[in-house]
């Protein structure tokens, strides 16, 4: 974040400008600023407070003008009460507070996310496109790791298809079993979430796949869902799955 000097450590070869910087007149974006460490907060809040820093064995001070802009997905002030998160730099960083909405609350934004997933994935110029049958199991579906589980999907649903449309079985959602949901060319109604047994119960065996595939890494694993480590955390308790070491 803050550059180094030449020399400030091992192939450390030669002088580095830092993220703020580089984005000096600029917009400096900190994502996922609730996982910050504990021993870089505090010169977050210096930075914050003064605009001004020192590059790791530096001692000059640099001076930078910036707007910074951070997102999280956690609650900040349970972080606080938690003793994980600095109260004081909370109170810097919350000046102006824009909470977005689970995707759950917004699905009228899935076809647009949808679209612009597609054409980002395209591995050629032809973007393939949603049936009328998975866009509507798109907009059914409660995401529970939003918009990122959102791409996901996508991803893996560009990757799983055929043709150049994306059918309601190149969907890999907690609930979605192939067995049961309706293939190109069959009725809309050939499976339902109901036939295919309870949300829950597919959930949990999704999450156990998915465990296994990854060799339980609980991080591969998150990530490979879209949703957070304490997220999948919570559902391994939830469900009382067995984790190996």
């Amino acid at each position: 974040m803050f550059g180094h000097e030449k020399g400030a450590f091992t192939n450390a070869v030669a002088t580095k400008q830092g993220l703020v910087e580089v984005a000096n007149g600029g917009t400096l974006f900190l994502d996922e600023v609730g996982d910050i460490s504990p021993a870089i907060q505090p010169k977050l809040l210096r930075f914050l407070e003064t605009g001004e820093f020192r590059r790791v064995g530096g001692t000059n001070l640099l001076t930078v003008d910036v707007r910074v802009v951070s997102a999280t997905n956690k609650d900040l002030r349970e972080e606080v009460r938690a003793g994980r998160f600095r109260e004081d730099l909370l109170y810097r960083l919350n000046v102006i507070t824009l909470q977005v909405p689970l995707l759950c609350e917004r699905k009228e934004d899935i076809p647009v996310l949808a679209d612009y997933f597609l054409q980002r994935k395209a591995k050629t110029k032809n973007v393939k496109k949603l049936s009328p049958s998975a866009l509507r199991v798109l907009m059914e579906y409660e995401w529970p790791g939003n918009v990122r589980e959102l791409e996901h999907a996508l991803e893996g649903a560009v990757l799983l298809s055929t043709g150049e449309t994306i059918e309601v079985n190149d969907l890999a959602l907690y609930f979605h079993r192939p067995d049961r949901l309706p293939r190109a060319g069959e009725s809309d109604t050939a499976g339902t979430v109901e036939d295919s047994g309870s949300l829950e119960e597919l959930e949990r065996e999704h999450i156990e796949r998915m465990l296994r595939q990854y060799k339980y890494s609980r991080t591969k694993t998150a990530d490979a869902l879209g949703i957070s480590k304490k997220t999948l955390y919570l559902k391994i308790k939830r469900y009382g799955l067995k984790v190996e070491d």
